[in-house]
């Protein structure tokens, strides 16, 4: 599902003016060492490599959506173990004109099971890469993935 029920609810009150929305970038690994591997997925809308990410539904905890938009993109069972990152990224506009921007929070997030596969449409591949042979993926998404695979410690705040 690319927009949630309560997105175009929202905007059929608003319109395209700026709306404020919580998402959630998932970093799931499973292995170690140098056999370590990301879920990856290939956003259908743009082509680019990406962790899983999605938005929070009102109510919903933010590490349950990270470990629902797994499964729900990637068909994989995953738990969110860390907070590591939260920022606000710029403001976007969509190709209809809805003007958003987003709190992400991201989750460094641990594989249970599945085998992953493009689920539910948001994605045309979802596969496993090794950390050290990862597809290109933009800047941001690659901070993303650094602050998830950074040794434990406190979660970044940007000031």
């Amino acid at each position: 599902m690319p927009t949630p029920d309560f997105v175009l609810s929202l905007r059929r009150a608003i319109g395209h003016d700026p709306l404020w929305l919580t998402g959630v970038t998932a970093v799931v690994t499973r292995g170690e060492g140098p056999d370590r591997e990301l879920l990856v997925v290939r956003r259908a809308d743009t082509g680019a490599y990406t962790p899983v990410t999605g938005i929070v539904d009102p109510g919903e905890e933010p590490a349950v959506a990270a470990e629902r938009e797994v499964l729900e993109e990637a068909d994989v069972v995953a738990v969110a173990e860390r907070l590591a990152w939260v920022h606000v990224l710029p403001e976007m506009t969509y190709p209809n004109g809805d003007r958003s921007q987003y709190m992400d929070l991201v989750f460094a997030c641990r594989w249970e099971s599945g085998d992953p596969f493009p689920a539910d449409g948001e994605n045309t591949e979802a596969f496993w890469a090794r950390l050290d042979a990862l597809p290109e993926m933009g800047a941001d998404m690659r901070a993303r993935v650094a602050a998830a695979l950074a040794d434990e410690g406190p979660t970044r705040f940007e000031r």
